[in-house]
């Protein structure tokens, strides 16, 4: 497990002149115990995304869950602020468990809906996450066919024959496989070949102003042409303006996620037009 430099002196360097501040620093400074409190007394949650259509009515085509954990205040710790933290650790791997499971109850709950929930490729032979997802695909019978498993660039690229025994695994249970971070990582092109990975999410640093960055345009226009090339759907992150979308839409994307349609929700909520 890594270290966390905690000492006053430390802290103080992070937050000098602030106290509430400083004393938010001390409890962010411990992410190992929050994390291991908030997962033994079910303090995880998802919340939800919207994913849109690009074209037409930008209706939902299906939802992102994000997990999320629970502070002992109640408050709601976004996975940025602790998953970098524990990521090589076995608590990522319960956490990518746990937001299986959920994600697995809202579909059950929810039999219209398709949800997209992510998992790190060490989480491919984690016996709790394996569970998981077998007793899911016994317990109701088609549910694999709502479900996206998505899975980073840099972590599929940490074991990409192991990502590719596993979706040929479970494939034939319907469920859809996205590669998400796309342009961001070190993906080889000659392994999307053997990935055939049904979807790619165009990493938000290649969408943010594209409708004025050169550079951003043609990045993107490259991924997407890579994307469609190998017959995968592409979804565009972090799409926030009205001229992003356009954009992004006169350029062919499939699919568009950001804060212009939906910030992350506790209840999904559909967009019919």
């Amino acid at each position: 497990m890594p270290a966390f430099d905690t000492s006053a002196e430390a802290l103080a360097r992070i937050h000098p002149a602030n106290p509430l501040q400083h004393a938010l620093a001390i409890r962010d400074a411990d992410i190992p115990r929050m994390v291991t409190e908030a997962l033994a007394l079910d303090r995880a949650r998802l919340v939800f995304m919207p994913v849109v259509a690009a074209a037409g009515s930008r209706r939902t085509a299906f939802h992102e869950g994000l997990i999320r954990l629970l502070d002992e205040e109640g408050r709601m710790i976004p996975a940025g602020s602790f998953m970098g933290a524990v990521e090589e650790t076995g608590m990522a791997r319960d956490i990518d468990a746990i937001a299986l499971r959920l994600g697995l109850h809202m579909l059950r709950s929810n039999p219209h809906m398709r949800l997209a929930i992510n998992m790190s490729a060490r989480s491919i032979g984690d016996g709790t996450f394996r569970r998981t997802l077998e007793e899911g695909m016994r317990q109701t019978p088609r549910i694999g066919e709502r479900l996206i498993l998505e899975i980073s660039e840099n972590s599929a690229m940490l074991m990409p024959e192991v990502v590719i025994r596993f979706m040929a695994e479970f494939r034939p249970h319907g469920i859809t496989f996205a590669l998400d971070d796309f342009g961001a990582g070190l993906t080889a092109f000659k392994y999307l070949r053997d990935f055939l990975f049904d979807m790619v999410k165009i990493d938000t640093i290649f969408i943010r102003g594209i409708h004025t960055s050169p550079d951003n345009q043609v990045v993107t226009e490259a991924l997407l042409s890579v994307a469609h090339q190998f017959g995968m759907f592409a979804v565009a992150e972090g799409v926030e303006t009205i001229e992003e979308a356009a954009f992004l839409q006169d350029l062919g994307v499939d699919c568009l996620q950001g804060y212009l349609f939906g910030v992350p929700t506790a209840t999904p909520s559909d967009r019919n037009g």
